[in-house]
């Protein structure tokens, strides 16, 4: 499906009364800190500062909601699992996440940002298991494969894709060498516009 992502940023949301109006249809991103997302999220869209990107992790503290069609959205989730982040910070986070998950009835589809050379952690499988008990399908993609060498980053994908359900597929990804990037937004647009014929 060809749909063209004409991105602008809508909102921000620290607390879940200020999530936008629950219409239309959403994809969620979300990762580990330092995994990749913003990048990943970036390419997806075309737009190189759409999501900001950071040396410093953590940096993504609310979720960011962005217009990418007529009542379709791409949404930012805070990246998670970095130590230095206060536990007062990752308690607010985790409740801001479970609200969205429990919550949004626009939510069609999830992404997870997992770093091909550091594998799959709790917090990603917490992200996979909030989005099967929300009844929303899910694709991880595996940043940074331009890290590894060919053969590597292969038999990374075949170790990981073993470890995940059967319905969650695992793409190679690299903004960079924009390895992965038509699959994985071929992934978003079906999800964003599968009830439509744009």
């Amino acid at each position: 499906m060809s749909v063209s992502l004409n991105a602008s940023f809508l909102t921000s949301a620290g607390d879940p009364k200020q999530f936008p109006a629950d219409s239309g249809r959403e994809v969620a991103v979300a990762g580990r800190s330092k995994s990749g997302k913003s990048t990943a999220i970036n390419a997806l869209v075309g737009r190189r500062g759409l999501a900001r990107t950071g040396k410093t992790p953590g940096r993504t503290q609310l979720i960011n909601f962005f217009q990418v069609g007529e009542d379709r959205r791409l949404v930012d989730l805070p990246g998670y699992g970095y130590a230095k982040v206060p536990d007062s910070m990752r308690t607010h986070w985790r409740h801001l996440l479970e609200a969205y998950f429990r919550r949004r009835q626009s939510l069609v589809g999830l992404l997870v940002t997992v770093d091909i050379r550091r594998g799959l952690r709790e917090l990603d499988w917490v992200m996979l298991d909030w989005a099967r008990n929300s009844d929303v399908p899910a694709a991880v993609l595996l940043t940074k494969a331009d890290k590894l060498s060919r053969g590597a980053s292969r038999s990374r994908h075949l170790k990981l894709s073993g470890e995940l359900p059967d319905a969650v597929d695992a793409l190679l990804f690299s903004a960079p060498k924009r390895l992965g990037v038509d699959e994985a937004r071929r992934h978003l647009t079906g999800w964003l516009w599968s009830d439509s014929t744009a």
